[in-house]
């Protein structure tokens, strides 16, 4: 757990450094990433989270794909207000406002604790097969590749509000917290209960609708019009090759 809350707080707070080197309207970097972290997330939610989740509710399983809904349309509302930040876009203001954009980070804040409150260690049995923590890993590199691009966009559209490198940085803070406190709450309520549970259920699935929505907006972005991008299709089969793989790792 202490390796996951590391990860994650550090992969925003180092990715918010990005801005220094890579200049806002050079973002050809950054839409290579998201068509790797897109193609790695839709995997590991098809082969891992979903299946993971079914096998916990055996007695009920259709109502897991009610949370999946839920989580899908969480993210569509989330995203009326964070503007589609968590997968690259960036909406600039032209000279200085010095206001917060707080629906912005709000949402932005409920995304990521989301994302966190999955990352459960803990191993469980299903019809003899033992799953051990190896989901728990994929997820944590999912999420992790997932925050580097979203925290170089939210950071970009900080810095064109406030104009300002350290007050940025301490708003983008409230981002890095996110998932870290969705770990820390989830491993509280969740410590006690059963496989199966229903709070694991409804997280599992809310975050599975998430990872759906986020990484098939990201993948239809890479290829506005079904345009060819050799380099887009590359980091996305990369981002595939990578998920599968894990299976055999």
């Amino acid at each position: 757990m202490v390796v996951a809350i590391l990860a994650l707080f550090f992969s925003v707070v180092l990715s918010g450094f990005l801005v220094k080197v890579f200049p806002p309207n050079k973002t050809k970097w950054l839409k290579m990433a998201l068509a790797f972290s897109g193609a790695y997330l839709f995997t590991i939610t098809i082969i891992h989270l979903l299946p993971d989740v079914l096998a916990d509710s055996a007695t009920n399983p259709y109502r897991v794909g009610y949370w999946v809904l839920a989580g899908f349309f969480l993210q569509l509302v989330l995203e009326l207000f964070s503007h589609g930040v968590e997968h690259g876009h960036m909406h600039h203001h032209h000279g200085r406002t010095d206001s917060m954009p707080f629906l912005l980070l709000g949402s932005l804040f409920v995304h990521a604790f989301l994302e966190g409150s999955i990352l459960v260690e803990r191993g469980h049995t299903h019809g003899g097969h033992a799953h051990t923590a190896d989901s728990f890993y994929l997820v944590l590199l999912g999420v992790t590749l997932h925050h580097i691009p979203a925290a170089f966009a939210l950071m970009s559209v900080l810095m064109s509000r406030l104009e300002n490198f350290r007050k940025a940085f301490l708003w983008l803070l409230v981002f890095a917290a996110g998932s870290p406190l969705g770990i820390l709450v989830s491993n509280t309520l969740l410590s006690h209960e059963a496989s199966g549970g229903m709070v694991y259920t409804a997280l599992t699935g809310l975050v599975a609708g998430n990872f759906l929505h986020i990484s098939t907006t990201i993948l239809f972005e890479s290829s506005p019009d079904h345009h060819f991008n050799r380099n887009k299709l590359v980091a996305t089969l990369l981002g595939l090759v990578l998920a599968l793989a894990s299976d055999f790792i």
